[in-house]
């Protein structure tokens, strides 16, 4: 019998089994419970073996940890059975994967390759960012940078001080403080990182990020309980900024071919009072700059870092 280890930041197939069991109800599940008290608010697991075609004791075993190795076709009709989302799905294939038995590598730091760079410099006055597998901002305009954290240096690129976006989202309040609907942008972050966490076991550092928001924010530790995956590419975002106001975006995520797990957020604004608000918030980062360097005002080009 093989074993595997999950770190505390993945969590286990066993608990993302329970967490979505506890998530589905009979009436979705297209299960007749005749109005019966039920001990548990989701199914019950003979009723999710039943579901999926497999014996009620190998369920039972896969959700105490004490089956391995369990086949795609498994995996899948479990999937089928619990109603899991596309990603969810892909999030449980990856928990079954056996994990070595070794003490977690110091992960290595992640650098922007240069043709995400070029592609974030050519974006010019508009807000973007460039963010790294745990959401760590690698790279931004400066617009980018002064829509999301303005109190914050712009050089990103020292891997040691970089910001953390589930960080900051959590832990600083001015933040927290700018967005009109925290707790979407919450859960969204937090859903991202959970589905990060079954494809990178082995990441410490995310191990670590996860650790220090459990024990920091209450908020955190609750949603990351849940279990929930999740993953977007589009949407929108309701500030409250410092700066000029309110503002709504729009953004859109594009993924790097070269560094798959990078992804590159560019956000346009939703009506026209977020398009002047953010014409506003350009004009001032400009101001800052020049002031800084004594130049007229010129756009700022992204810093740029050595892959």
């Amino acid at each position: 019998m093989s074993s595997s280890r999950r770190s505390p930041a993945q969590g286990s197939l066993g608990e993302f089994l329970k967490s979505r069991r506890a998530e589905l109800t009979p009436a979705r599940a297209g299960i007749e419970d005749w109005g019966k008290r039920r001990r548990v608010p989701g199914l019950r697991r003979e009723e999710v073996a039943h579901l999926a075609g497999v014996s009620v004791a190998y369920y039972v075993r896969l959700e105490q940890g004490q089956a391995y190795n369990a086949s795609n076709e498994v995996l899948l009709a479990l999937a089928r059975a619990l109603h899991l989302s596309a990603t969810e799905t892909e999030h449980l294939l990856d928990l079954a994967k056996p994990s070595p038995m070794r003490p977690s590598p110091r992960t290595r730091p992640e650098h922007p390759h240069p043709r995400a760079l070029a592609m974030l410099d050519s974006i010019g006055d508009r807000p973007a960012v460039l963010l790294g597998r745990r959401n760590d901002a690698l790279a931004w305009t400066p617009t980018g940078h002064a829509l999301l954290a303005p109190h914050l240096p712009f050089d990103v690129s020292d891997p040691r001080t970089r910001p953390s976006l589930p960080r900051l989202l959590f832990l600083d309040p001015q933040v927290r403080g700018a967005y009109s609907y925290w707790q979407t942008e919450a859960r969204a972050y937090v859903a991202h990182l959970r589905r990060i966490s079954g494809k990178y076991p082995d990441d410490s550092r995310l191990a670590e990020l996860v650790g220090e928001l459990c024990m920091k924010d209450v908020d955190f530790a609750a949603m990351w309980a849940t279990g929930r995956v999740g993953g977007c590419t589009s949407g929108s975002k309701h500030f409250q900024h410092p700066l000029v106001g309110p503002l709504t975006v729009e953004f859109q995520i594009w993924l790097q071919a070269d560094s798959p797990d990078h992804r590159l957020e560019v956000y346009t604004p939703a009506d026209q009072p977020s398009a002047d608000a953010l014409a506003l918030l350009n004009t001032i980062t400009q101001e800052r700059t020049a002031a800084a360097r004594h130049l007229p005002p010129e756009r700022e080009t992204i810093g740029r870092v050595d892959p």
